[in-house]
């Protein structure tokens, strides 16, 4: 199988971290790479759609919803307050909330946060406000158990849309696209005390989420800022190399992560960036292939199976409509494309892509190169459904911004 080819090897980085495959205790899923590995699904929807299990009211931001050991956790603003909440996955119900004061106030009136997605990892949950504001909380009661203010400490600059960054944790280190000045662009802090373990260069925070990975015998964090991709040694911040890439005007955002293949890395914007492949060698990186035609993602990351990406093509605030489209990784070379499907997030499910469209569709899609397949279609949510879903033990977790739903496609026992 030629390398470009290889799937990211999930199971062994499960194994490496000891999640398990029901999970999904962060942005885009255990290893972040939206791909889903749990229960199985059911292979076809009654016509009505799949079973709901549960809903909630929410307030609101676009910060999507985690879950772990049979939790989930939400994060969302009512009032002048940001809401960190813990439900219990099969019921909806609530087991503990906790609350922290926010003042953000989106400039553009789009949407007033939080938009990082939590993380969860030892024993505890993380979040990063709107505000900047980064808090750890004891994963069994909620109680608060150390914040940071970045904006104070670090002078980082909210922003057109505020502080977006999903925490990762890597190694008992919280790794966080910070913006700072002083040499405090991206931190690490210790996920126990929140003290701070390192700090890279006056890199400006994209919206973007971080990703480790080993590459080329080496372990890299991956960060879109947002004039370049930087590569740090997770365990030191020290940079392996980076990489002059983003959007060509100013009023603009970076928000879909890196996505790994073998020794490779793809990356894509939108505003005039396009896509790239790179490969990482030790001491550096050479460009494959680049362009603006093939797969600009404004804020959604693609998904990759089996040497070919899957994402939406185009802005969703101005020209033509995103089209959801199937790009060769090796090549660039457009496989299909189609309008057919609003944009949203997507996860991998075996061979299918479970998409949650921004107008709060469900549709299911064949994960494969040769055609455009249509599988299922359902409407779950109401409209502006920005947040990435997650996928745990067979239940979709999806929000709009008024209600968190659970969805059940696992396949009947």
């Amino acid at each position: 199988m030629h390398p470009l080819a290889r799937p990211f090897a999930l199971h062994l980085l499960l194994l490496a971290t000891g999640l398990p495959a029901a999970d999904w205790p962060q942005y885009l899923g255990p290893t972040r790479n939206a791909t889903y590995s749990g229960a199985d699904l059911a292979d076809a929807w009654p016509k009505e759609g799949p079973p709901l299990a549960w809903q909630k009211k929410l307030g609101s931001g676009w910060a999507g919803p985690v879950a772990l050991g049979g939790k989930t956790i939400v994060f969302h603003r009512v009032a002048d307050q940001e809401l960190v909440e813990c439900l219990d996955a099969k019921t909806g119900k609530e087991l503990w909330k906790q609350t922290f004061p926010t003042r953000y106030t989106d400039r553009f009136s789009f949407d007033n946060g939080p938009r990082g997605t939590p993380c969860i990892a030892d024993g505890r949950v993380f979040v990063f406000g709107a505000n900047g504001n980064l808090h750890a909380l004891d994963f069994a009661t909620g109680k608060p158990l150390w914040s940071v203010d970045t904006q104070k400490d670090f002078g980082a600059d909210p922003g057109f849309f505020g502080f977006a960054c999903s925490p990762l944790v890597e190694r008992k280190m919280l790794l966080l696209n910070v913006g700072g000045k002083n040499g405090a662009g991206i931190v690490a802090f210790d996920t126990a005390t929140g003290k701070v373990l390192w700090q890279a260069p006056d890199d400006e925070a994209s919206y973007s989420a971080p990703i480790v990975a080993n590459l080329a015998g080496q372990r890299h964090a991956l960060f879109f800022a947002r004039h370049k991709l930087v590569s740090l040694d997770p365990a030191n911040g020290k940079v392996h190399f980076t990489f002059p890439w983003g959007p060509k005007m100013q009023a603009s955002v970076s928000a879909a992560v890196p996505v790994v293949s073998g020794d490779t890395v793809f990356i894509s914007a939108g505003y005039g960036a396009g896509a790239a492949l790179l490969r990482v060698k030790v001491g550096g990186v050479e460009k494959l292939w680049s362009g603006e035609e093939q797969l600009t993602a404004q804020y959604v990351t693609p998904v990759l199976r089996e040497g070919f990406l899957y994402g939406f093509e185009g802005r969703v605030d101005t020209g033509p409509k995103p089209e959801l489209r199937c790009v060769e990784l090796a090549t660039g070379k457009v496989r299909w494309s189609t309008e057919s499907v609003v944009h949203g997030g997507i996860i991998l499910a075996g061979g299918d892509l479970i998409i949650t469209s921004d107008s709060g569709e469900l549709v299911r899609v064949a994960a494969e190169p040769k055609a455009f397949v249509e599988k299922a279609r359902a409407q779950i949510l109401g409209r502006e459904g920005r947040a990435q879903p997650a996928l745990a033990d067979g239940l979709l977790l999806a929000r709009d911004k008024t209600k968190l739903v659970a969805v059940d496609l696992r396949k009947p026992r």
